[in-house]
């Protein structure tokens, strides 16, 4: 009787962050405005540079991974500020329920709306700027969109740590952590032409392997071997250590009342 239980919490939090999305306007047009329009703006930059079809291929996959990450990550990372804004953080973990359902009832939502953003951004990758999203096969695409997955769950469950331990003024990391992650990764240019040092940091975020693993199929060389061996061994001990530490910063939020003074 307990897997039906816990499939019913889970279910509820996803409901509750699709009725949140549903109901603001704002996140709607975040899912579609804002992807569409960045396409649209990176295309047309390349454009007017007069970029050979390989390279406008290779900063438009950029394009495409940055905002399906971004808004694959909100929903976990908002998962506990919508909470916190609406002064219920203490009362949602009153109810019989562990982190886990918080987390995977939102990150579901997460998904799904990435996954919508990279089907309109591709749509209009290939419809104004001929980009080949079929060279990669079936099979290319979904590992490349399950490693942008894993990588957004990390940094929604980054901020989901930062929110118990900071509240509020947390907020700001659901959009830094992402940025300063695809800074460092080559969104929009090859790894190698980073600083040496920051080359290292790149070597240790998983992105940077999905990225160069996607991009070979358009001829790019492999700076990396075994991209995808990195990129998934990393996520899964990143999303490993997110989760103890968010399990970490909710017991010391308990222990210091920090759920009582983000519910007032």
């Amino acid at each position: 009787m307990r897997l039906p239980t816990d499939f019913n919490k889970i279910l509820a939090f996803a409901a509750r962050s699709a009725l949140v999305n549903r109901r603001n306007v704002f996140a709607v047009f975040e899912m579609l405005f804002w992807p569409a329009i960045g396409i649209f703006s990176v295309g047309l930059l390349t454009r007017f540079l007069n970029l050979d079809a390989e390279t406008v291929t290779f900063i438009l996959i950029g394009a495409v991974s940055m905002n399906t990450i971004q808004i694959a990550q909100l929903d976990l990372s908002y998962a506990l500020l919508y909470s916190v804004w609406a002064k219920s953080l203490k009362h949602e973990f009153m109810a019989p329920v562990r982190l886990t359902h918080i987390l995977v009832g939102a990150g579901a939502v997460g998904l799904v709306r990435g996954f919508l953003v990279f089907l309109v951004m591709g749509f209009f990758s290939m419809w104004l700027f001929n980009m080949d999203l079929s060279r990669p096969g079936l099979g290319g695409l979904l590992i490349f969109l399950t490693g942008m997955f894993l990588n957004a769950a990390v940094i929604g469950a980054s901020v989901l740590a930062l929110v118990l331990r900071f509240g509020q003024r947390a907020e700001v990391a659901a959009w830094a952590f992402s940025y300063l992650m695809l800074l460092l990764c080559g969104l929009y240019y090859p790894v190698h032409v980073l600083p040496a040092w920051i080359r290292e940091l790149a070597r240790i975020i998983p992105l940077t392997y999905f990225l160069e693993y996607f991009r070979h199929f358009y001829g790019f060389p492999l700076n990396y071997p075994h991209p995808l061996l990195y990129g998934f061994s990393l996520s899964v001990v990143y999303l490993g250590v997110c989760y103890a530490l968010v399990h970490y910063t909710l017991k010391s939020a308990l222990h210091r009342g920090t759920l009582l003074r983000l519910s007032e």
